[in-house]
């Protein structure tokens, strides 16, 4: 994916640096110094902005969802472990527990992960939602101030 925008974005930057060459030279302009320098800055300018364009119209193709779920821990320490679980895991862009009401709040792409992964990752590090239970082995291993009381 990341390569078809490179390959987009050069095409387009070639693209408007040589209509910009052919435009300014092709005019008989009576001074060829200020023909190039107009055109070193006309073409940066626009390759800026069909830069921006492209990676604009890229960027609004893949839309995030964000969910909320019960997650149960007790405190700072659970906080850091909960949301570290979800921390470089492709498709997730933001994750957030909220130590207070144990509301997990996480924005993902659901072409690259589900949600019910996104709660078995957070399982997987001993911290149980409405849906998902970690293994006893796992959560005998949290620190004591982190082993919540457990809905049955």
């Amino acid at each position: 994916m990341k390569k078809n925008i490179f390959l987009i974005v050069f095409t387009v930057v070639s693209f408007a640096f040589s209509a910009n060459a052919q435009s300014c030279c092709s005019t008989k302009a009576k001074d060829k110094s200020s023909c190039s320098k107009k055109t070193a800055t006309t073409e940066k300018t626009e390759a800026a902005a069909e830069v921006k364009a492209v990676f604009a119209s890229n960027k609004q193709m893949v839309t995030d969802t964000t969910e909320q779920f019960i997650v149960y821990g007790n405190c700072g320490m659970c906080k850091r472990t909960i949301e570290s679980s979800l921390h470089e895991v492709e498709g997730i862009t933001a994750g957030e527990w909220d130590v207070e009401t144990h509301v997990m709040t996480v924005s993902f792409n659901e072409e690259v992960i589900t949600l019910e992964d996104i709660k078995q990752k957070i399982a997987n590090v001993g911290y149980d939602s409405e849906t998902h239970r970690a293994t006893e082995k796992v959560y005998n291993a949290l620190h004591g101030c982190c082993q919540y009381e457990r809905p049955e």
